[in-house]
């Protein structure tokens, strides 16, 4: 069974840094683009970044120059390096990836349970 796992989210305060990781495991042929979504109470889930296995990165508008999206392809995991943060990044962070499991001949969009990251003011 493939899987995302996220870890790292965190209470922090304004202005405070945090690094996510997402590590996707199990029967894996191949793994293409990865990212970071979030979702805050009442809203519908965002764009945080992406990252295509040859390292193009993709950003939501409301993150740039603020954080920074990597990834590990030995290890298939992705990061997040979240920088000056503001009480609105308060979210629960939901890793994704585009990956064909080696029983399918299909890409498949698989999600991570997220990690919540709150931000004080």
């Amino acid at each position: 069974q493939v899987q995302l796992v996220e870890s790292g989210g965190d209470l922090v305060q304004t202005g405070g840094s945090l690094r996510l990781s997402c590590a996707a495991s199990g029967r894996i042929f191949s793994i293409d683009t990865m990212g970071w979504y979030r979702q805050a109470p009442g809203k519908e889930r965002e764009l945080v970044a992406t990252i295509t296995r040859d390292g193009v990165k993709n950003y939501g508008d409301s993150v740039k120059g603020r954080f920074t999206i990597s990834r590990d392809n030995a290890k298939n995991t992705i990061y997040l390096q979240m920088s000056s943060l503001e009480p609105e990044d308060t979210a629960i962070y939901y890793c994704n990836a585009a990956i064909v499991p080696r029983s399918s001949l299909s890409v498949t969009n698989v999600w991570g349970q997220g990690t919540q990251v709150t931000v004080s003011s």
